[in-house]
């Protein structure tokens, strides 16, 4: 499997970690990733079409990407204009605050990116600069350690968080999904929700083709072309995500393992633990009990 398990170099007792100002062509690019933290990423300059969950979307300077965590993504830069880009990765545990009588969240932001399929977020001059003084002051104490600095950068993550929910609340409705650069199958959005919602079924490469009417070689061609993946890596990582969830909900015994991996599409609980272990790095009851 292609699909590159993301590791963050971090203090056990601050989950954050950050990629500051880097430039990068389709040369240097990172292939597919998935991790359980949250991403943002903010573009600076230059552009390029990311895959995020089910859509496909052309990014800007200007533009920042909303990541939820366990969610498949991977950029797709242009050559003639790289984008250099500032990516903030950071567990929910970290943002986590206490209730001052509101239903404020840090998350929200996420929560409304998943819900409505759409992960870009546009920004205006004002909002911008806003975003890269705050993402300045954040590597400002990341890169000093003077005293407290994990608690300023921490503040100034949470007031990143805060200034993109309020940019999210006022640019409704959310900017939907767009096209990449090579127009979009209609097939394909309706491929990638059927796959969402039958996890559980028989997802081949022929079965998929058959429902989308084409031939599995254009079917394979183009899935490949659009998200970066195969269709087969694809289907395991959805699988993995799905039961990665279910794991966590059910605090049942370690007997059902088996039942949330045939509810996932596995045949078999070898074959499950093999997948799982190599895209998570541990067995199925180590993620349960929190690894």
């Amino acid at each position: 499997m292609e699909l590159y398990r993301k590791k963050f170099q971090y203090d056990a007792e601050f989950p954050f970690d950050y990629s500051y100002r880097d430039t990068r062509s389709a040369q240097n690019e990172l292939p597919d990733h998935i991790h359980d933290w949250y991403e943002i990423v903010y573009i600076y300059s230059g552009g390029g079409t990311f895959f995020i969950d089910q859509g496909i979307y052309e990014a800007r300077a200007g533009d920042a990407l909303l990541i939820p965590g366990n969610t498949i993504h991977r950029s797709f830069p242009v050559d003639s204009d790289p984008k250099t880009s500032t990516a903030l990765f950071f567990s929910p545990s970290l943002v986590h605050h206490q209730p001052l009588g509101d239903s404020f969240s840090y998350l929200r932001l996420f929560e409304l990116a998943r819900r409505h399929q759409s992960y870009r977020l546009t920004l205006d001059a004002q909002q911008r600069g806003r975003i890269e003084e705050l993402i300045e002051l954040v590597h400002l104490e990341m890169s000093e350690r003077t005293a407290g600095y994990r608690q300023a950068a921490l503040l100034h993550l949470q007031h990143i968080l805060l200034q993109l929910g309020r940019c999210l609340d006022r640019a409704q409705p959310i900017v939907e999904a767009a096209d990449s650069r090579t127009a979009v199958p209609g097939w394909m959005n309706g491929i990638l929700r059927y796959i969402e919602d039958n996890l559980d079924g028989r997802l081949g490469l022929a079965q998929l083709a058959e429902r989308a009417s084409v031939t599995p070689s254009h079917f394979s061609r183009v899935f490949k072309g659009l998200t970066g993946m195969n269709v087969t890596d694809y289907v395991t990582t959805k699988r993995i995500i799905q039961a990665k969830e279910l794991l966590l909900e059910d605090d049942r015994n370690d007997d059902n393992i088996a039942a949330i991996a045939a509810s996932c599409g596995f045949d078999s609980l070898p074959h499950f633990h093999r997948r799982f272990k190599g895209l998570t790095g541990t067995t199925p009851a180590k993620y349960r009990r929190g690894m």
